[in-house]
C-alpha cells in the first residue's frame, strides 16, 4: 500500500474498524474511505456493488460484522449467521468483481473446535465440533475465511484472512446484555463502585482460560499483514498468553477501585474451557504484541469513564 492508496475500512465505527483507522492514520495513510451503516448497508448486495463501482477502493479491510458475547450469540443465532454471511459475501464478491488489489478478512478464534488442542494452531480449523453457544457466528466466519481462500485459488485474488483472539479497548460494546466478558466486567465494576454495591456477579465458575489482545495491537498486526503477507492460509493474531476469568475479574476490580466482593454465578454458562492461540506463525512473520493486559485494562477503563454515557 502507498500512503495515498484508496483504502476502504468496512465497519470503521466498531471496536476493530476504528482501531484500524487509527493505525492507518498514525502511519500516514491519507485516503481512507468510510461509510456508516446508515450510508451503506453491507447486507444489501446492490448497494455494496454500487459503492464499489463508484469508489473503486484499492485495498479493503473487512472488519464489519455482527458481534456479541455468549448471551447474544445464543439468543440470536439466525441473525448472527444471516447478517455476517451477507456482509462477507457482498463485500468479497464486489472486491473480486471490481478488482481490489488486496483484501483482509477479519474473523475470530471462535472458529476453532471447542475442544481443540491448546495452544490452537491454524491447521486445527474444522478438526472438531464448534462451541454451541457461538456456532452461528463461527460458521459464518469460517465461510468468509474459506471464501477468501477459494477466490485466491480460483481467480488469483489477493484475499487474506486473520483470526484475532478476544479483543478489548476503545469503542468496545459495554452493553451488559450483549457484550463480551471484558467490557461487561468493566461496566459492572464501575457501576458497582459508583453505586456502592456490596458485590459484583461474574457469570460462570471463573475457571475458563482466555487470551486478550488490546485492539490497537490487533490493528497494528492487521496493517502489518496487509503490507507483508500474501499467503492462502489464515493467520492467528494474539499474545500467546492466557488468564482465568477469575484472575481477569480481580485485575479489573483493582483497576476500577471496587472494594466489594466477587460472586460467581455457576448457573450461567462458562463457554469454551480454554482458548489460547498459537501465534508462532505471526511471530515468524515479524510481529509481536506490545500492550500487556494490565496496561490495556487501564487504557480501556480510562476510555470508558471519559466516553461512555
Amino acid at each position: 500500500m502507498n500512503k495515498d492508496s484508496k483504502i476502504y475500512v468496512a465497519g470503521h465505527r466498531g471496536l476493530v474498524g476504528s482501531a484500524i483507522v487509527r493505525n492507518l492514520e498514525s502511519k500516514g495513510y491519507t485516503n481512507i474511505i468510510k461509510r456508516t451503516h446508515k450510508e451503506l448497508d453491507l447486507t444489501n448486495q446492490e448497494a455494496v456493488r454500487k459503492f464499489f463501482e463508484e469508489e473503486r477502493p484499492e485495498y479493503v479491510f473487512l472488519a464489519a460484522a455482527k458481534v456479541g458475547g455468549i448471551h447474544a450469540n445464543n439468543t440470536y443465532p439466525a441473525d448472527f449467521i444471516y447478517e455476517n454471511l451477507m456482509i462477507q459475501n457482498n463485500v468479497i464478491k464486489a472486491a473480486h468483481d471490481f478488482k481490489v488489489k488486496k483484501l483482509l478478512f477479519l474473523g475470530s478464534t471462535c472458529i476453532y473446535p471447542k475442544m481443540a488442542p491448546q495452544p490452537i494452531k491454524e491447521e486445527y480449523l474444522l478438526s472438531g465440533y464448534l462451541e454451541p453457544t457461538n456456532e452461528a457466528y463461527a460458521i459464518a466466519k469460517i465461510a468468509g475465511l474459506k471464501m477468501c481462500q477459494f477466490f485466491k485459488r480460483q481467480y488469483g485474488d489477493n484475499f487474506i484472512s486473520c483470526m484475532p483472539t478476544n479483543l478489548y479497548g476503545p469503542n468496545d460494546n459495554f452493553d451488559l446484555n450483549n457484550s463480551h466478558v471484558m467490557p461487561a466486567l468493566i461496566r459492572k465494576f464501575h457501576e458497582a463502585k459508583v453505586n456502592n454495591l456490596p458485590y459484583v456477579e461474574v457469570w460462570g465458575t471463573g475457571k475458563p482460560l482466555r487470551e486478550f489482545l488490546y485492539v490497537d495491537d490487533m490493528a497494528d498486526a492487521c496493517v502489518f499483514l496487509m503490507e507483508n503477507y500474501d499467503g492462502e492460509e489464515h493467520v492467528n493474531i494474539g499474545t500467546g498468553q492466557e488468564v482465568s476469568i477469575r484472575e481477569l475479574a480481580e485485575m479489573i476490580k483493582e483497576v476500577v477501585g471496587f472494594e466489594g466482593e466477587l460472586v460467581f454465578n455457576t448457573e450461567k454458562p462458562d463457554g469454551t474451557p480454554r482458548k489460547l492461540t498459537d501465534v508462532t506463525k505471526l511471530h515468524s512473520l515479524g510481529w509481536r504484541h506490545k500492550v500487556e493486559l494490565g496496561e490495556g485494562i487501564e487504557k480501556t477503563y480510562k476510555w470508558f469513564v471519559e466516553n461512555y454515557k
